[in-house]
């Protein structure tokens, strides 16, 4: 499929709609082992995007790098909110996104009439006005925005932290299911970083015990197994 560059439709609708500051938010990190989950929030206004903008899932590595300084000099206005590992496991997946998309939301410099949240499910509720959208982050200007940025960031996040947990490889899988990641977690077990609620502590019988179990809120327990 050739490539279609997102576009202000839905920030055009909502501007119609009386809201001035309209903010795009995209996490990354939902799926991780370890590290925190991550979401940014960008402001665009109503300028054409730099080119090659997408979903930061599309952009290879080196492309996301080069970009995310271009889009933080481009934006409005734009931050990064985060929910520790612990976090996660004491609050679940759900409510630490709504933690960390919150944190991100009171650390812009502007007050926003409106969120477009990328996905169907609004973790985030009221005070603010939401718009869901699908795809927002290959659809949307601004929460593709707000994708690259919060990937490049958490990634980075990773990389520095590497070099104090060598065994796991997190400058190369930043905390994501990987063949040396399942390899460290096998002989060293989980550390600091790692969310102790997931279920990829069950295929770990030597470490199943460190296993935090709570009620699951949705989608929060992900078995991402080995």
């Amino acid at each position: 499929m050739p490539y279609q560059p997102p576009t202000h439709s839905v920030e055009r609708s909502l501007r119609r709609a009386g809201a001035s500051v309209v903010v795009g938010l995209d996490e990354v990190g939902r799926g991780a082992w370890a590290g925190p989950v991550t979401v940014g929030a960008a402001v665009t206004g109503m300028r054409k995007a730099p080119e090659g903008l997408t979903d930061s899932k599309l952009l290879t590595p080196r492309r996301r790098e080069l970009l995310a300084p271009v889009l933080a000099d481009w934006v409005t206005a734009s931050a990064i909110g985060q929910a520790s590992a612990q976090e996660c496991d004491e609050l679940g997946m759900t409510a630490a996104l709504r933690l960390a998309a919150v944190r991100a939301l009171e650390a812009l410099p502007v007050v926003p009439d409106a969120v477009i949240l990328d996905g169907k499910h609004d973790y985030l509720g009221g005070p603010w006005r939401v718009r869901t959208v699908i795809k927002g982050d290959q659809s949307c200007v601004c929460v593709a925005a707000a994708s690259v940025l919060a990937k490049v960031h958490r990634d980075g996040l990773m990389a520095e932290l590497a070099p104090d947990y060598p065994e796991y490889g997190f400058a190369e899988n930043a905390g994501y299911p990987s063949p040396v990641h399942k390899a460290a977690l096998e002989e060293h077990g989980p550390t600091d970083l790692h969310r102790l609620s997931w279920a990829y502590l069950d295929a770990l019988p030597r470490w199943s015990h460190l296993k935090r179990t709570r009620e699951a809120d949705g989608d929060e327990q992900l078995t991402l197994g080995f």
